[in-house]
């Protein structure tokens, strides 16, 4: 099959790779209909990420046919068109029966400690995510090879195309929990930092669900101006003008009642964090943490999915502490949320293909990483058709 793979910073390539194969008998294959280039791919693109090995396939959003299915698959069958989930979950484990998928203690046995002679298990394995996360082959191929069919993987029905649908896997989910763990609804205010596909999806999971005033921090224009005439934003750019205060100008000196950090560890910080960083002697620039805790309001909520890794310079705990800040984050539990977010898209509440701005042949995609990395072309989002 063909298949996109790492070969080093900014080296991705299409190459021909083995046909995945059943290997547990709980596994499908899938011939791959649609994927998707998304922002924490960038992150493997540019070398950031460790235990990315050469080779490696990418890719953790995607979707497709069922062309085999292992003896023990109960809820699919051959010919089932379905999303998957970009973690993977058993589904029977502490964590699973919490609905705290990604957490799941089973399927990333490789990224295990020990203490005291006892095993400390670690979150789930990813799709396409280094070994760190497993080392599981990724879904920007022809064919791909999913773990623990009966849990997470969702039927598709007929009346909705690919690209309706295809955001199930990842940003979809992960712009709803990061909403959710916002704590807002009806007439609250949220200022979401990166305008993104996951600050996007946010952005539509906060409308839908009635957030009055929604500001979104960026500095493309192209990005600002697609998440106003789309989602009704207040948009700031942070090369113009500091958009904390700003926001707290505009919110009767308070701040708004939660943000979202849709950035991570790649934020655009100073000249001095950029150095460290490089150096290595910081793992994560904290600019958009520090600026989500400028601007929400005191017992407000800071809600995380950005990618954070290791230290992270200036994190400016005192403030969050005299502000009483709560702060939640982490993976997203993606297999909770699928089918509430899919009744939402067959009802018309949802419409996560609006940001799509690119559509390519598999073949082409190494034109695409590049497209997205750089922002050309007001590139939002790439969708890979194999």
């Amino acid at each position: 099959m063909r298949a996109l793979t790492y070969h080093g910073s900014h080296d991705v390539r299409v190459d021909t790779m083995p046909d995945p194969i059943i290997q547990e008998t709980d596994d499908i294959i899938l011939q791959i209909t649609a994927t998707a280039i998304c922002g924490s791919d960038l992150h493997l693109y540019r070398g950031k990420i460790p235990e990315l090995k050469e080779g490696d396939i990418l890719g953790h959003e995607f979707m497709g046919i069922v062309v085999a299915a292992g003896k023990e698959v109960t809820t699919l069958k051959k010919g089932d068109r379905v999303v998957v989930p970009f973690v993977i979950a058993c589904g029977d484990c502490f964590f699973c029966e919490k609905q705290l998928f990604s957490a799941c203690e089973t399927t990333n046995p490789d990224r295990g400690a020990i203490l005291n002679k006892k095993e400390i298990r670690s979150g789930a394995a990813l799709f396409g995510f280094s070994h760190l996360y497993g080392g599981i082959p990724g879904g920007q191929a022809e064919y791909v090879r999913v773990p623990k069919a009966n849990v997470g993987p969702i039927k598709i029905p007929d009346t909705l195309g690919d690209e309706q649908v295809l955001f199930l896997s990842d940003i979809l989910p992960t712009g709803y929990q990061a909403v959710i763990n916002a704590a807002v609804g009806a007439g609250s205010s949220i200022a979401i930092f990166g305008a993104g596909p996951v600050g996007l999806m946010a952005a539509a999971c906060a409308r839908m669900l009635g957030v009055e005033k929604i500001f979104m921090v960026d500095h493309h224009p192209y990005r600002l101006e697609f998440a106003r005439k789309t989602y009704n934003v207040i948009p700031l750019n942070f090369d113009e003008a500091d958009p904390a205060e700003v926001i707290i100008e505009n919110t009767a000196f308070r701040g708004v009642d939660a943000v979202i950090d849709a950035v991570g560890f790649e934020a655009k910080g100073s000249t001095l964090e950029t150095v460290m960083t490089n150096l290595k002697i910081e793992s994560s620039s904290g600019h958009a943490l520090r600026q989500c805790i400028a601007a929400v309001r005191r017992g407000g909520v800071v809600s995380v999915p950005g990618v954070y890794a290791g230290f992270i310079h200036g994190f400016l705990f005192g403030d969050a502490f005299e502000k009483g800040l709560v702060f939640k984050m982490g993976q997203t539990h993606v297999q909770r949320f699928l089918p509430e977010l899919l009744t939402f898209i067959e009802e018309g509440k949802l419409h996560p293909n609006q940001i799509v701005s690119h559509r390519l042949p598999l073949a082409q995609a190494v034109e695409g990483y590049k497209m997205f990395d750089k922002k050309v072309e007001n590139c939002r989002k790439v969708v890979l058709i194999p």
